[in-house]
């Protein structure tokens, strides 16, 4: 009896592993004071967190930052580094978006735009390089420019082109560009992932960023994309850099500006029932790296991809 005894009190004293917490975020309701353990606001100060910096602030390995789908889209950006950004051996370290939307861009400044020729007007954003347009929070139609060309193409009402670093942008007739909801990509990369391990970003949007929609900068592993949209980023919708491992699961990327997917040396990633919408730039850039669609190995990019539908899956 004395010896059971001795087991079950060291059984009662042993560490045992944590499992992670649930921390709600809402960018309408929330208070970066609160604590983030109720999805709404209880009056006791445990309702959810307004942003998502606040909530990767008081954030665990293996707990999940749960975002409340509202008409505001949440415009910051996401970097997940080293352990404490990482899963535990019985729980991932997750983003679960809820159909929310990660937005980089800003609305283009007051006065910002000069009428180049007849219904195309002008404006240069005060960051040059890659770039994006979006109306009324969507990505809008662009036309592609040859570097060579002495100016922009004729442009339909609604329609874009970057050139020499300047956004053109053709209007409806009677209808100046203020009369229109209009941003551009000012963040740089929506979520950067670097030395993390078990981490999965669910059910997302993540659109109108500079450079890349998700970047697995480099040794991110085990990393699961579940249900995201990656729309309208100037680069790439996802981008897997060396060292790192990712499956991209019933996905959508498209109307990204260089590539939706591009793999870098030393890196693997899973495809399985997503799609790469070639609209604007090839659905998957090969520049290294192991690709696999549905377990089967490929080589040397991808124009377009459409898979068999999946039924919707969560992590």
């Amino acid at each position: 009896m004395r010896l059971l005894g001795g087991w079950c009190l060291l059984l009662l004293l042993w560490p045992m592993p944590a499992l992670g917490r649930d921390i709600f975020v809402d960018n309408t309701t929330g208070d970066d004071r609160s604590l983030g353990r109720q999805p709404r606001q209880t009056g006791d100060g445990t309702g959810p967190l307004a942003t998502i910096a606040a909530a990767l602030r008081l954030a665990a390995s293996g707990d999940a930052i749960v975002l409340a789908k509202t008409p505001r889209p949440y415009r910051e950006s996401v970097s997940l580094v080293g352990s404490c950004r990482s899963g535990t051996g019985q729980q991932r370290f997750a983003i679960r978006g809820n159909g929310a939307v990660l937005d980089g861009s800003a609305p283009v400044p007051p006065g910002a735009w000069q009428n180049y020729r007849g219904p195309v007007f002008r404006f240069r954003p005060s960051q040059l390089g890659c770039q994006q347009l979006l109306l009324d929070d969507r990505p809008a139609t662009q036309v592609f420019v040859a570097p060579t060309a002495g100016g922009p193409p004729p442009l339909q009402p609604r329609q874009w082109c970057l050139l020499d670093g300047q956004i053109y942008f053709g209007v409806d007739p009677t209808k100046l560009p203020g009369d229109y909801h209009l941003s551009y990509a000012r963040a740089q990369t929506g979520i950067t992932l670097y030395q993390v391990d078990r981490v999965a970003i669910a059910d997302l949007v993540v659109q109108g960023f500079r450079l890349d929609g998700i970047n697995l900068h480099n040794s991110a592993r085990n990393v699961s994309i579940v249900g995201v949209t990656c729309r309208g980023n100037g680069h790439s919708g996802v981008s897997v850099g060396g060292a790192s491992l990712v499956d991209i699961d019933s996905s959508l990327l498209s109307d990204n500006g260089q590539a939706q997917l591009l793999t870098l040396p030393h890196s693997e990633t899973h495809l399985r029932h997503s799609r790469l919408l070639s609209h604007t730039a090839p659905g998957w850039v090969d520049q290294g790296g192991r690709v696999y669609l549905d377990g089967n190995r490929v080589q040397g990019g991808l124009d377009e991809f459409h898979p068999t539908p999946n039924p919707e899956k969560k992590p």
